[in-house]
């Protein structure tokens, strides 16, 4: 026979409703536009972090940890020793934005005609 008891409908009842509550507000939670900024700034610091650790390794740099605002830490004791020499990084990268704005502008003129 069916459960036809008052009491135990309002209770499933009540539950549903909690946790058809705690769904809804989870899921405002996570499209709120303040979290999916706060996801999305965790996201390129970590990126960032990775591709910083890469050129370190691809300069031959030992990874170390640099002084955050507020630690009370000089700009003079970010490099102990020796800064790397980035030129040639930033010489590649220069190159390849030239190139890929050339071949950019070669393509859009080669739509127009």
């Amino acid at each position: 026979m069916a459960d036809t008891d008052p009491d135990e409908l309002e209770r499933r009842i009540a539950r549903t409703r909690a946790e058809l509550a705690q769904t809804v507000d989870a899921i405002a939670d996570r499209v709120s536009p303040k979290r999916v900024a706060e996801r999305t700034v965790a996201d390129v610091r970590t990126r960032a972090g990775h591709f910083v650790a890469s050129v370190g390794d691809a300069l031959g740099v030992a990874p170390r940890s640099l002084p955050r605002a507020g630690d009370g830490a000089d700009a003079d004791r970010l490099w102990e020793e020796e800064p790397p020499n980035l030129a040639p990084v930033l010489i590649g990268l220069g190159a390849v934005l030239v190139v890929g704005a050339a071949v950019a502008l070669l393509r859009r003129r080669g739509r127009r005609r």
